[in-house]
This record gives C-alpha cells, structure tokens and sequence, in this order.
C-alpha cells in the first residue's frame, strides 16, 4: 500500500546497528529526487539513494523478477544501508545489502558494486523456497539472516512506493532536480557516439540487459530526426520498446526513471518517453508534456522507445 498523502513518516528510523548514523531519512524532507502521486510527493531521496534504488529495480527487472520482489529487496536495502552504498559495516559488511565477503557473497569490491549486490540479493531470494506467499520481512531475512529479522517490515510501505515507480508501473512518478557539471565537448568515437553518451548505453544494458538501441551509427548520423537533433553529433540513442503496449510502456518507464536518477553521474541533459519530457535546464518542474507537430504519431511521441541525451560541453 502506497503511503498516506500528508502524513509524515520517517522512513528510516535510528538505525540498530551501532555503526551506522543515527538517522538516516527518506522522509520527510526536502530532498533532489521525489516519487510523486496525484501531484503530490510521497516520497523524497537524495539522489545517491534514488541512483541505488533504481538499479536495485533495475537488475530485478533483468533477471526477471516480480515487482514484489523488488519491493523486498528495497526495503532490505533501506534497513540495511540507508540506500547507500557503504564502504563499512558490521565486520565485514559492505555495500547496499551489507554482504560479507567471508560469508560467500563476493570479494569486497564486488559487494559495492550495486548491479552485482542487487543480483546477488535476488538469486538469495530465488532460492527461498514460497518467498512469494512470507510476509516481507520473512523473505529478506530468509536472504539476509540479519541479527534483526523484524527489522525489515518497517519499510514495507515505502519501498513498494518506490518500486510501483521504478518498476515503471507508475508513469512519470519519479523526477530528479539537478545541475550538470561543466564538461568539454566531445568528439564521436568509433560507435558513432561521444563517450559520455556511449556510457550511458554501457551502463544501461549492464544494469537493464541487452536492450534494442538506435539513433547512432559509425561514422555518426545525419537524417532520420529533427533539425538540430542531439543525433547527429552522437550525443543521443534511443531504446526501443515496440509495440507501444502496455507492458512494454512500463519497461520504457524503468529506463526513463533510471536515466533520470543517474542524470548527474552520467551528464544526462534530456530525457523524453511517452510523450513526456524531463531536462536537467528545467528538471525543478519534473516532467513535462512534450507536445508533438502530430499526437497521433508514436515515434513523434516516443511512446515506442527512451530519447537521451548528454551533455554537449563547452
């Protein structure tokens, strides 16, 4: 169930374990990056917090799980870490999940790799035999074994606001504010893209998969898109999600939603689906109609594939 609108709840209390901060909230609070509802935040993260959950989200999307089980894996993260990405823990613990290296989850480098703590979470949670049917906070301590088993339920609601968007089942639920940084402009590399834009299709796939991408070829492009179009000097792709349907809509929605929680790490400048637009220029207002010269053309109003876009620098 989503969270009371106007209600004020903290969403991470005084953490158990001694050596994290003492609070660490969600919410209330003004925060950069908002899950909206009729208009209305119910939710607010820092934009560290958002860029983890997203991928969180992400990777569970890629591996094909439910959006249930993105939900535990949220609330695990939120109990455990603060959806942070911690370079300490009790003993050995590290990252996202608090996973230990000396209890089989990985080398410490890969534990705060958070595409890899996430899937390493949810292949925890697929070997639980009925997780669908446990109560939250038996399925993450099933994974976790945490020396605080009940711990988890407390973020339940949260984090299942938090997945209903990132899993894309909320269109236009979350937005980040942001200011990019200054950066050089750049040449095309051998992709037919800029490096800051191929970055952004590298760190897609590895967090979404293989996805079907488009609007750059080697050597660049230069028709096919608008006058001026970010394309042609290789400082955009598009991912595709055809047919415009309704499950498809919800995958280009966890994209979009991704994209706009990394807009600071990966120089994001433009985000357009569905007939939305979110810039980083103009990212207080969130996203946007984007009002096409024909409403009844799919590609026109990207309801059929992600636009991105980067930088161009100076």
């Amino acid at each position: 169930m989503l969270l009371g609108l106007g209600v004020a709840v903290t969403l991470l209390a005084r953490n158990l374990l001694d050596w994290l901060p003492d609070d660490l909230p969600l919410i209330p609070g003004d925060k950069p990056c908002q899950v909206v509802r009729d208009g209305e935040t119910v939710l607010s993260l820092e934009l560290d917090q958002a860029a983890n959950a997203s991928t969180i989200a992400g990777v569970g999307l890629r591996e094909g799980m439910s959006r249930r089980a993105v939900t535990v894996a949220l609330a695990t993260a939120m109990q455990e870490s603060g959806l942070r990405n911690l370079d300490h823990g009790d003993r050995d613990s590290l990252g996202l999940f608090q996973q230990r290296p000396s209890q089989g989850w990985g080398s410490a480098k890969q534990v705060r790799d958070p595409v890899y703590a996430a899937g390493k979470f949810y292949a925890g949670l697929r070997d639980v035999v009925g997780w669908q049917r446990m109560p939250l906070t038996r399925a993450a301590q099933a994974v976790q074994r945490s020396g605080f088993p009940d711990a988890y339920a407390k973020h339940e609601d949260d984090a299942a606001a938090l997945s209903l968007a990132l899993t894309g089942s909320a269109e236009g639920a979350l937005t980040c504010e942001v200011a990019l940084r200054d950066v050089r402009r750049e040449g095309l590399g051998r992709s037919g893209l800029t490096p800051r834009a191929a970055a952004v299709r590298t760190q897609v796939e590895r967090v979404f998969g293989r996805q079907s991408l488009g609007g750059f070829a080697p050597g660049g492009v230069s028709t096919g898109h608008m006058e001026g179009s970010a394309h042609y000097e290789g400082r955009a792709l598009d991912v595709f999600f055809r047919p415009a349907s309704r499950a498809n809509q919800r995958s280009g929605w966890a994209v979009a939603h991704w994209l706009v929680t990394h807009a600071r790490q990966l120089h994001v400048a433009t985000v357009i689906y569905d007939d939305q637009i979110w810039t980083a220029r103009r990212s207080d207002e969130g996203w946007r109609p984007y009002r096409t010269s024909d409403p009844s053309n799919d590609i026109l109003q990207h309801r059929d594939h992600v636009h991105v876009d980067v930088s161009r620098g100076t």
